[in-house]
């Protein structure tokens, strides 16, 4: 199946094309369901509602770039300590660039699975895909293992690069009471000792750098389709000097 957008077209055989929410849905439903702690299923799951809705309503993420906006240029190492400048990446295509928490969170992982089933289609369209998160390189290597990715997965360890997009979010009480009754460890495999995390965020980046694409959800059990950064990707490629039918798919 192909699917137009002006002049851009992309072919879908290849993708998997189930829904990503749908997924982490499936999965909310079987940690409820479990038994993480002495405390009820009905405990569990009244405080994971209760601290995704806070979230949203704090208003966390008012502030983080926007479509329209230009994204500041930064160098973070990936997995294996390499230096990866979004100079570099921008200068062979648009940019997919994906913040998440780390490598303890499972919704963050469904979603790096997901991303990695569209890797073919966006190079396709001359776009890279790079993932953030303060965990280390290290922490970032058995990442992209467990959950057989391609793309890198840079170490932002004091959420530099993070803040400059403007989500950097401080954990509040209730969600380390949380992640303690969860048996998670947010902050044990990450390079800084704050109580700073990113809010899970997707952007798509053009060539010239400016955003057109943003997706910032504080409630971080809610994420949005893949597919619909492929507008995205065909408004980036009538931005950039040649388009995606015209030019050959990005190498790596």
């Amino acid at each position: 199946m192909s699917a137009p957008h002006g002049h851009c077209r992309y072919q879908l055989q290849s993708v998997n094309t189930v829904s990503l929410q749908s997924m982490l849905d499936i999965f909310k439903q079987e940690l409820q369901a479990g038994e993480p702690s002495p405390r009820s299923k009905a405990d569990i799951t009244a405080l994971i509602e209760e601290a995704t809705n806070r979230l949203v309503a704090s208003g966390a993420g008012k502030h983080a770039l926007k479509v329209g906006d230009r994204a500041p240029d930064f160098e973070l190492s990936d997995a294996d300590c390499n230096p990866i400048r979004s100079s570099d990446l921008l200068a062979r295509g648009a940019l997919v660039l994906q913040f998440h928490r780390g490598a303890w969170c499972p919704y963050c992982n469904f979603e790096l699975q997901s991303l990695q089933s569209f890797v073919p289609l966006f190079r396709n369209l001359r776009a890279n895909v790079v993932a953030i998160s303060p965990q280390t390189p290290t922490t970032s290597r058995k990442s992209i293992q467990e959950n057989a990715v391609t793309f890198p997965i840079l170490s932002d360890l004091k959420n530099v690069v993070a803040g400059q997009f403007g989500l950097n979010q401080a954990i509040p009480e209730y969600l380390h009471e949380l992640y303690h009754m969860l048996d998670v460890s947010p902050f044990a495999e990450v390079g800084s000792h704050s109580n700073v995390l990113p809010i899970p965020a997707r952007y798509v980046i053009a060539e010239d750098g400016v955003i057109v694409h943003a997706d910032i959800n504080p409630g971080y059990t809610q994420r949005i389709e893949l597919l619909d950064l492929l507008p995205a990707l065909c408004q980036a490629a009538t931005r950039s000097r040649l388009a995606p039918w015209q030019n050959s798919p990005v190498a790596g």
